[in-house]
């Protein structure tokens, strides 16, 4: 991630103009990394997020709005005690570093103001906020660190602060590293090793806009040092803008026009879709480990009663077994025997070698397999039924594996989630007629995928739910269904209103079918289409789970652009 030393100086050039003069109404703290001052300043109100997280560290005025813990945390009460009021005089940077440095006064006491620092370092996983008195003597701070605990410095109450060491030089000094040059392999190393501020993805961008390649010999480093030295310089005049750079972001020389707070509107721009995409996946991977867990012992039961119905395999033996023992009692010896030889007069009265257990009569061994043949049976009959009901409930599941792995934002997960504590959450089935009355409240959630082909509008499910609600709700009995033929997809609704759509119209919504399934990376997919009216939901069956009739199939390929 490129927040280095160049984008917190543009950020602070933009902070410079809008800022200075300004007084903190309200301190927030909404996680335990990120604290909010809203700042009140040219008739405006203005909220500076600052991030010490270790993926999103990051200072930025931003217009994203965030829940709050209902008890403020202590460094929040802290800021709130100590800040409340005050009036920004100075925004500023250490030696180009990524440290932060807000310069307060006490703007209510005209005689004797109070000077503080709110003092923000952005270094990683060593990222934090401290809190100066006018001595630099530390009030307090979001994160303490201890030297006997292995830290190189400490931060805690009551301690002088002293900045981070580093060996680092300004660009502005870059004729005197020459003589290193020899000690790194890289153009791209040598100036993220020695210059303040500086990252890898400013460097690498500055390489591919001068057109030079990244070895390091003289003719490179001077060019690309003093273009560097360019940009820190237009940075004070508020000439440099962020831009996106191979999926992270940098900054390059703008004309002064640039739209005003540029940088800082990018930066919460990008750190918000950043962290939206953060949880988005946190939460994914979360309905996947869930959904995962109930396949695994789903399919561990389904395992056990494949065992049984392997045993039962056996039941018509058993039962031939207690048949020739029984007809054959009168020739059998009534004495204990570890097997007998009979007649088999079901196979061409071929000889039948039968165990017997030693411990009982014949008799007792005929009466023991025709309870065992009885047992099996039953069992076969359970188990069988079990069986179907476990493969529809693992088909059921896989169905919403594809749902979650299709999704694309956390609306999407969300109605997936809903759909799963609908299905498994038996306190939902004990509160029946309480989740009919919030269901009747809210209404109708769908908001399928919408496609115009051939002046027809054709509607696509995104999950169970929302299949079930398009076919049986939304869609006409004429309109028509579309559906990836024995592979888990969504349902395609063409709406036709009444108008009979040309072959080549069915064979696009059938290719949209395809492209909404599993089957989307295959180069022939078979999707079968029928009427609305053809369509049916079995008793009892699960979120879009249904069997339809009169169907015809095409073979596609998947596509969602006509």
């Amino acid at each position: 991630m490129a927040f280095d030393g160049f984008v917190l100086n543009a950020v602070i050039t933009e902070l410079n103009t809008c800022l200075i003069g300004g007084k903190i109404q309200k301190i927030y703290q909404p996680n335990s990394d990120e604290v909010i001052l809203s700042i009140y300043s040219n008739n405006l109100t203005y909220a500076l997020s600052l991030n010490t997280s270790s993926n999103f560290y990051s200072a930025y005025l931003t217009t994203s709005k965030k829940e709050n813990p209902l008890v403020a945390p202590n460094f929040c009460m802290l800021l709130r005690k100590h800040l409340m009021n005050y009036k920004i005089t100075g925004i500023s940077t250490i030696n180009h570093e990524r440290i932060l440095v807000i310069s307060l006064s006490d703007g209510d006491n005209e005689y004797k103001p109070e000077a503080k620092k709110l003092i923000v370092e952005l270094m990683g996983k060593h990222s934090n906020i401290l809190l100066l008195d006018a001595n630099n003597i530390i009030i307090d701070s979001l994160k303490h660190f201890y030297i006997e605990n292995g830290a190189y410095r400490n931060i805690f109450p009551h301690v002088q602060y002293i900045l981070p060491a580093s060996n680092k030089v300004n660009i502005s000094d870059y004729k005197n590293l020459e003589n290193k040059l020899s000690n790194f392999n890289s153009l791209c190393d040598f100036f993220v090793e020695n210059f303040t501020g500086i990252s890898k993805t400013l460097v690498i961008n500055a390489i591919n806009f001068l057109d030079i390649n990244d070895a390091l010999n003289l003719n490179n480093y001077n060019v690309l040092a003093k273009y560097i030295l360019e940009l820190q310089n237009e940075i004070t005049k508020n000439n440099t803008e962020a831009i996106t750079f191979e999926n992270d972001y940098t900054l390059q020389i703008c004309e002064s026009s640039k739209e005003p707070l540029q940088v800082n509107l990018f930066l919460d721009d990008y750190y918000s879709n950043k962290k939206r995409q953060e949880q988005f996946l946190s939460y994914r991977n979360q309905l996947l480990q869930f959904i995962s867990a109930k396949l695994k012992r789903i399919s561990k039961k389904l395992s056990g009663i494949d065992e049984k119905l392997k045993e039962c395999q056996n039941l018509d033996k058993y039962k031939l077994y207690g048949e020739l023992i029984t007809n054959f009692l009168y020739q059998i010896p009534k004495e204990h025997l570890s097997h007998i030889e009979l007649t088999n007069y079901y196979n061409n009265n071929e000889l039948i070698d039968i165990p017997l257990d030693i411990s009982i009569l014949p008799a007792d061994n005929a009466k023991k397999y025709f309870k065992k043949y009885h047992k099996l049976k039953n069992t076969f009959s359970i188990v069988g039924e079990q069986k179907i009901e476990l493969e529809k409930e693992i088909d059921y599941l896989e169905s919403i594996v594809y749902e979650i792995q299709a999704s694309k934002n956390i609306n999407d997960l969300d109605e997936i989630y809903d759909e799963i504590q609908d299905s498994f959450s038996s306190k939902q089935k004990q509160n029946s007629k309480k989740q009919v009355k919030k269901k009747s409240k809210k209404g109708t959630l769908v908001e399928p995928i919408v496609y115009e082909i051939d002046g027809f509008k054709v509607l696509v499910g995104k999950n169970n739910k929302q299949n079930d609600e398009l076919t049986f709700k939304i869609a006409n009995k004429d309109d028509i269904w579309f559906h990836v033929k024995d592979i888990h997809g969504s349902h395609v609704i063409l709406v036709t209103n009444n108008l009979v759509p040309s072959q080549e119209t069915i064979n696009k919504c059938a290719s949209i079918a395809a492209y909404h399934s599993k089957a989307i990376q295959s180069s022939n997919a078979q999707v079968d289409y029928t009427l609305v009216k053809y369509v049916k939901k079995p008793k009892s069956a699960k979120h879009g789970m249904v069997i339809y009739t009169n169907q015809k199939t095409v073979i596609v390929k998947p596509n969602k652009d006509f």
